[in-house]
């Protein structure tokens, strides 16, 4: 029940987060995808289901305030929170350089499926400009952010697991 009330929580601070405050600190229309974020780091620290199911929420909680598509948002995040899962079985807590890579990568994917849903299939063939302006700024102004939070992250995430260690203990 904790990991559910902490998981709530982060989701919705991670939202707040992205569409308010850090739409006054954007730079060129440009605002870090937190939610990315959170969807790939609990993916590999957690695994695919626990990637998968944060990766719906987050997705299903952007397309219900700004998505003009239901459910684009929420399937596009599951295959990142479920592909960062597989991810687990070389994770370690210590190490920033593979969850820096997969979230680099995973902020890149969402932003060329962004595009081949909506525009590319729109008839709109201007990767390039999209590229350049949109999703490699948002890449590196994410990365910017994740060097601040994948450790908050990574430590909230600790401590979740050793509260349920000594309390599965005290049930043997």
């Amino acid at each position: 029940m904790k990991r559910f009330l902490v998981s709530v929580f982060l989701i919705i601070l991670c939202f707040l987060l992205q569409t308010t405050v850090f739409h006054w600190m954007e730079f060129g229309g440009i605002v870090p995808n937190l939610m990315i974020v959170l969807t790939a780091s609990f993916g590999f620290m957690r695994g695919e289901k626990t990637g998968l199911l944060y990766g719906f929420f987050c997705g299903l909680l952007i397309d219900i305030f700004f998505a003009n598509v239901l459910g684009l948002n929420a399937m596009i995040y599951m295959y990142i929170g479920y592909s960062n899962g597989k991810f687990n079985r070389i994770f370690f807590p210590d190490e920033i350089k593979l969850p820096l890579i997969l979230i680099f990568f995973s902020d890149l994917a969402y932003g060329f499926l962004y595009y081949v849903t909506l525009f590319l299939l729109r008839r709109r063939f201007q990767l390039d400009f999209y590229f350049w302006h949109i999703i490699l700024p948002e890449m590196v102004y994410t990365i910017l952010i994740t060097l601040f939070l994948y450790p908050l992250i990574l430590w909230m995430n600790n401590r979740l697991e050793d509260s349920e260690k000594r309390s599965a203990r005290k049930f043997v």
